[in-house]
């Protein structure tokens, strides 16, 4: 929700903001992946239109590149004792591949370079991916783009 709203999200109570979140569920179309050990979630991704996270815009350090209708990957979670074991290396992937079966032109990212902490992955997976950085105003929050369709425009 943090990047739907901005800090509201850290103001307001839980219980609202989960209000909030099941009705954006809802509506569809899915506002992110699940990632599963047998009937455990151990891991969520939020992978959406870039429209649909008017957050970003405001915060100008990650304001649209172009006017393409890119999508994004914004937040990461991962249940303790699953960490540093590829879950969020297997959500990217997943991501990616929902991105591109929904006709998105490109994914971005706002990872950090080195603070696990923040909830927007690392840096160091998405180039794993393969996406390069391509702005931000900060050499610790980059933004990253991976371009998904054959002859979409190049950053």
């Amino acid at each position: 929700m943090y990047w739907r709203i901005g800090s509201a999200y850290r103001e307001r109570p839980r219980a609202e903001n989960r209000v909030d979140f099941r009705s954006i569920v809802r509506r569809g179309p899915p506002p992110g992946l699940l990632a599963f050990d047998g009937d455990t979630a151990v891991g969520w991704c939020q992978v959406t239109p870039r429209a649909a996270l008017p957050y970003l815009d405001e915060y100008t350090r990650f304001g649209p590149l172009d006017p393409r209708p890119v999508w994004s990957v914004s937040c990461f979670f991962v249940r303790r004792g699953y960490r540093e074991q590829g879950v969020s290396s297997a959500l990217l992937a997943a991501a990616i591949r929902f991105a591109r079966e929904a006709g998105a032109p490109a994914l971005e990212a706002y990872p950090s370079t080195k603070d696990p902490k923040w909830y927007t992955g690392l840096a160091s997976t998405f180039a794993r991916a393969g996406f390069r950085e391509v702005g931000g105003r900060s050499a610790d929050r980059p933004v990253m783009r991976r371009e998904l369709r054959a002859g979409a425009a190049r950053q």
